[in-house]
């Protein structure tokens, strides 16, 4: 049996018919933008975006060692009339990003959510279907913060499950329902880390979310690497993204958010994400916005 026909794993795979492109961004109803638009009383806001310096173009990549690998190349251009412009070159899915993974990022078995062969939909052309098109409008929903890092870090290697988040909602006297943006700070980088195993998402927490109806899923670390399980998909990517077509926000930076959230006591907020009107991409960098 593969992965694609797997009965044990969360499939989202038909639920909105043959031509969907939201996936789970289908969860967010009106009703839940207005419970969301509900969460803004005080005007305090945090952004979820790493910061990006970009490389010069000459230089990379042929950069010297010491110099940290950036997402942006740039290229400064001067137009003779007093005015600078500049050229970048963009790595989508890069770990030193926050980018938004769009459902054809995954495929399963050479298929596209919800069903379409690879081959036809990811072309040299660009994405035919399920690509960064259905984030023109924005995303609009409620988030909620699940710091699982509230005492430090997670140990090496521990497999993030639903139990760890049902205990950080009763610790922060929150519940995720459906439409929901689940945000699971782990405090690690989303970069690894040589000769030292991360923690990540396991497969029971997949699940979890599937149980819940979460719309969308934003993390400082996702997957573990090396991965939890070898042989299996990895459960966040692979199953969340690839089967529950759950969007994911990959490389979250969330120390400021973490710490606005325990000054207000509040782990709810308004998410705003309004990436660059791009279409036909499998994803793209991201400024995730927490209004209180």
């Amino acid at each position: 049996m593969t992965a694609a026909t797997d009965p044990e794993l969360p499939d989202n795979w038909g639920r909105w018919g043959p031509e969907d492109e939201l996936g789970t961004l289908n969860l967010i109803t009106d009703q839940v933008r207005v419970r969301a638009a509900a969460e803004v009383r005080i005007g305090r806001w945090a952004s979820l975006a790493l910061p990006i310096t970009p490389n010069p173009m000459i230089s990379s990549p042929f950069a010297p060692s010491t110099v940290d690998v950036s997402p942006v190349q740039q290229m400064m251009q001067h137009t003779g009339i007093g005015v600078a412009a500049d050229l970048m070159l963009v790595t989508n899915h890069h770990a030193n990003s926050t980018h938004l993974d769009a459902l054809a990022h995954w495929s399963t078995d050479d298929q596209v959510y919800p069903g379409r062969p690879r081959a036809q939909t990811v072309t040299p052309g660009g994405v035919t279907h399920a690509s960064t098109t259905a984030f023109a409008a924005g995303i609009v929903t409620r988030g909620v913060l699940l710091d699982l890092a509230h005492e430090g870090p997670l140990a090496s290697g521990h497999a993030v499950t639903g139990l760890d988040f049902e205990r950080a909602e009763q610790r922060q006297g929150v519940e995720v329902g459906s439409g929901d943006a689940l945000v699971v700070r782990l405090g690690w980088s989303s970069t690894p880390v040589p000769g030292t195993p991360t923690p990540g998402i396991s497969l029971d927490a997949v699940r979890w979310m599937h149980r819940r109806g979460v719309a969308l899923f934003a993390g400082d670390r996702g997957d573990a690497y090396p991965p939890l399980d070898p042989v299996g998909p990895s459960p966040l990517h692979g199953v969340g993204l690839g089967r529950m077509a759950m969007p994911l926000i990959d490389a979250a930076a969330l120390d400021d958010l973490a710490a606005l959230c325990a000054q207000l006591n509040r782990h709810t907020f308004l998410l705003s994400i309004a990436p660059p009107r791009i279409h036909g991409l499998t994803g793209v960098p991201v400024n995730p916005i927490a209004v209180f």
